[in-house]
């Protein structure tokens, strides 16, 4: 089943994202590797990092996986725009499905486009209702990430955010497993509702998760919790 598939998948992530600040000494070095790791579990992702911004304005980039990333967001420093840049500032994901036909950051698609850029997926590293940054994955091809790749791309962040934040403190472990283990305990919550819905609606996984997604933003509800209520009420959410 698939709901059951993800489910596995990410506890896997998520137990080897704990095991690198418990044995790591820096979080710059965990980013980057959990960066490889956002890389590996999007398979359409030609490269994946996460883009640092300090409380001063300093832009600085770490966690690259490639040239293709490191090139994409020195773009964004120079030009001072792109869906990075305005993740950070508006602490809300962005997308662009073709990088050719978006006019949001008119000089930077350009430029990302002749480097061979064609979709792109930014969300925000918030900690403690603060966005250090944002962590993002690349593709070379149109299209290539879904809501689904949102999702996964969020709780990732929401550990690296847990990790950059609080690794300076004593209790770093422990907050990084509790961030864990509501992540996956919230995936797996929705990961059933889909299923359910698949049910009630007869549609396919990525259309019942766009059911939940409309709901959460219309609501301006987590995905988890409508998730909740679908579970525990059995309601349509756009009903």
């Amino acid at each position: 089943m698939p709901t059951e598939s993800s489910a596995t998948e990410l506890t896997a992530v998520f137990a080897r994202v704990q095991s690198m600040l418990l044995s790591l000494e820096h979080a710059t070095t965990a980013v980057h590797q959990l960066a490889q790791v956002a890389q590996h579990l999007i398979p359409s992702a030609a490269g994946a990092g996460v883009s640092l911004i300090a409380a001063q304005g300093t832009r600085t980039s770490t966690g690259a996986t490639d040239g293709l990333v490191e090139a994409a967001d020195t773009l964004q420093y120079d030009l001072g725009e792109g869906p990075c840049l305005t993740t950070w500032a508006t602490a809300t994901p962005q997308r662009i499905n073709d990088i050719t036909d978006d006019d949001r950051w008119p000089e930077w698609s350009a430029a990302a486009a002749r480097a061979g850029i064609r979709s792109m997926l930014s969300v925000p590293l918030m900690f403690r209702d603060r966005c250090l940054g944002a962590m993002k994955v690349y593709a070379t091809v149109v299209d290539a990430f879904t809501d689904h790749e949102e999702q996964q791309l969020c709780l990732l962040a929401a550990a690296a955010a847990t990790l950059l934040g609080s690794a300076q403190t004593r209790d770093a472990p422990q907050r990084l497993s509790a961030a864990l283990q509501a992540g996956m305990e919230d995936r797996q919550t929705i990961d059933r509702a889909t299923g359910m819905l698949m049910e009630q609606r007869a549609t396919d996984a990525e259309d019942a998760h766009a059911v939940l997604l409309t709901a959460s933003r219309a609501q301006d509800r987590p995905m988890a919790e409508v998730a909740r209520q679908i579970l525990e009420r059995h309601p349509d959410p756009q009903s």
